[in-house]
């Protein structure tokens, strides 16, 4: 049995409402075998378990442990070579990106997560070569990267079936290509096929082999409503319920993706999910940059979480998300950080205060986002769009014991002015550098810079010592073929959104 009572000066339990925090003040959480047993007062608490070891201490301030909900791949694209490109240029900017051991990978990220307080992630895996072998390979060692360094996650494999560059299908595409070029990039975009049966069948094998797991979970991902058919979308949907698991999806991150749903069902693209019976209280859109008003008021009404990806949002110049009609709608919002933040890493205490500044509209009015609100969509919220569901994102008894130790001394160093709520200061000055430990499951995973199952640095040179050799004559050619490709793609863009009314990407009002 592992047991022991965390103390800390504040102790953060979660969220009451967007203006106010449930916070206990010289309190302690206090677990055993990974299950939060009781939170109060430390003296409490002490004197009710005298012979139980004590963590943590008035230096700190305790709050639940971050959820990304929205996550990809460990190196960046930017360190792989492509830069920020517009989203749908920036797939085919990625095409030349060096092959890494995908179990390194995903420590590489996990490091990141965790030193800024991230406990749980949902990983959306895509854009691997078949057959379902192979995928299934890759999926096995992504999943073995979270276990070891000993990080919660979500896995899904993103269903992808059409149009795998552009918006339109994969053969209509080649046939605008030159003769030179449309063999390869038949031929690559081929390779990525995996039969629908195929993806259901990965889906079913993942969620065996992760039976008994503590730190995974298996769940399911249409990829893009361009990506997936209709048919696909039901039977997903269908299985999902059956296996009783969360689907996540990619939806209108773009303007282009917006054209290309009213192009094909002549309605938003989240009317006619709506229309197909996907949505709900399991279903959760990332992005939505360009949902409408109306598409707004149906997602509160079926109770369809949203996860916002800020940062990729500003990256990939794909708009700003309204956040505030979410929130004035009551919709679970939920934060990612999609493939990495505004500084090029995955930093959750930078996000939030990105989430924080890019809403303040201007005008007097108070409906902006406040630090409860967006600590809600970091934690609890974020719980929510994961099968791990109410396990996590509050400190309350019965919860799983995630949480990260903020040294609220360093934090606030030299000087903070009372008068301003505690919360509020450590969410808008806390750095990496405060973050004193990260406990997942009442075990202290990483502390004082030190990770407890992974050794960083020695990781850290094995992915340079790889990724410094030559490249091999398959990522040369990919290389080539990126290159090549990528003014046809541009090209195919031309005049897409010709004759439609074109919405501003930041609008003065209170809908941003």
């Amino acid at each position: 049995m592992t047991e022991s009572i965390v103390r800390a000066k504040w102790v953060v339990r979660g969220v009451r409402n967007r203006d106010e925090a449930e916070i206990v003040e010289d309190g302690a959480v206090h677990h055993r075998d990974g299950v939060i047993v009781a939170v109060g007062r430390y003296e409490d608490l002490r004197r009710n378990n005298p012979s139980v070891l004590v963590e943590g201490s008035s230096d700190h301030m305790i709050l639940p442990g971050f959820v990304n909900s929205h996550h990809h791949v460990g190196l960046t694209p930017l360190q792989l070579g492509s830069p920020d490109h517009a989203l749908e240029l920036w797939f085919a900017s990625r095409m030349p990106a060096r092959s890494v051991d995908l179990y390194l990978d995903t420590l590489y990220s996990a490091f990141e997560m965790i030193e800024s307080g991230i406990t749980t992630v949902q990983h959306i895996h895509g854009w691997m070569r078949g057959p379902l072998a192979n995928i299934h390979s890759l999926a096995t060692q992504v999943l073995k990267g979270y276990r070891t360094i000993g990080m919660r996650a979500s896995y899904s494999f993103a269903v992808r079936e059409q149009n795998r560059l552009v918006y339109e299908a994969d053969a209509d595409f080649v046939k605008r290509l030159p003769a030179d070029l449309g063999p390869a990039i038949a031929e690559h975009l081929a390779s990525q096929a995996l039969p629908f049966a195929d993806n259901l069948a990965l889906f079913d094998q993942l969620v065996a082999e992760n039976e008994g797991e503590k730190l995974t979970r298996i769940q399911l991902s249409p990829a893009n409503l361009h990506w997936c058919t209709d048919e696909s979308l039901v039977a997903l949907k269908e299985r999902a319920d059956r296996a009783k698991v969360p689907m996540h999806m990619h939806l209108v991150e773009t303007a282009y993706q917006k054209e290309y749903a009213r192009r094909r069902t002549g309605t938003t693209a989240l009317k006619h999910l709506h229309r197909l019976g996907i949505l709900g209280p399991a279903l959760t859109l990332g992005h939505g940059v360009w949902l409408n008003q109306e598409d707004i008021e149906l997602a509160a009404e079926t109770g369809t979480c949203i996860c916002h990806n800020c940062s990729s949002n500003l990256r990939l110049r794909s708009g700003v998300a309204p956040l505030n009609a979410w929130e004035e709608k009551g919709l679970t919002v939920a934060m990612g950080l999609d493939e990495a933040g505004i500084n090029d890493d995955r930093d959750m205490l930078q996000e939030i205060r990105l989430v924080l500044r890019l809403h303040r509209v201007p005008g007097m009015a108070d409906d902006v986002p406040t630090c409860p609100q967006v600590l809600r969509m970091a934690t609890e919220h974020g719980a929510k769009t994961t099968p791990f569901g109410a396990q996590i994102g509050r400190l309350d008894p019965g919860r799983l014991c995630d949480l990260v130790m903020i040294n609220w001394r360093k934090a606030l160093r030299p000087y903070q002015d009372a008068d301003v709520p505690i919360l509020d200061a450590i969410l808008q000055r806390a750095k990496t550098n405060a973050v004193d430990a990260v406990m997942v499951g009442g075990e202290t995973i990483y502390e004082n810079g030190r990770f407890k199952h992974v050794n960083k640095d020695a990781v850290l040179n094995e992915i340079a010592e790889a990724l410094n050799r030559p490249r091999s004559a398959e990522e040369d050619r990919r290389r080539s073929m990126g290159r090549a490709v990528f003014p046809h793609v541009k090209k195919f863009y031309d005049g897409y959104l010709d004759g439609e009314r074109r919405e501003p990407f930041y609008q003065p009002s209170s809908r941003i």
